[in-house]
């Protein structure tokens, strides 16, 4: 008896795990993401700010600043979709939302706001 109660509980359990399929994420905004702006300070010092978006598949990602290459933040973000339109949301953070698209430009892929501003090139 207890060999059969052992196979229904084997059984059960792959029947049970082969229910839960993850489905798979293949938006073009998915990789790695960035800017690179060079401030000048004063006549003679300039300060360079690093930005670094990592979207990954599971629709979160990872945000990173840099400033003279100095990690000064690091921080997890969400992103969703919609019709085409990223939002960006930094939680846990007084960081804004950001709300881009993706859009081809002469000097390669980018995420631009709705003011064609651009927030970040393809790496």
């Amino acid at each position: 008896m207890k060999k059969f109660f052992s196979l229904m509980a084997i059984v059960a359990i792959v029947s049970v795990s082969n229910c839960s399929r993850i489905p798979e994420n293949n938006d073009p905004v998915i990789g790695i993401w960035s800017r690179m702006d060079v401030n000048e300070v004063d006549e003679t010092s300039r300060e360079s700010v690093r930005q670094e978006w990592i979207f990954n598949d599971v629709y979160l990602g990872r945000y990173h600043r840099y400033e003279n290459n100095t990690l000064v933040v690091k921080t997890d973000f969400n992103w969703e979709t919609n019709d085409g339109i990223y939002t960006i949301n930094y939680p846990g953070t007084e960081m804004p939302s950001h709300t881009v698209t993706r859009k081809d430009h002469e000097a390669g892929e980018v995420l631009a706001d709705t003011q064609d501003n651009i927030l970040a090139f393809r790496e």
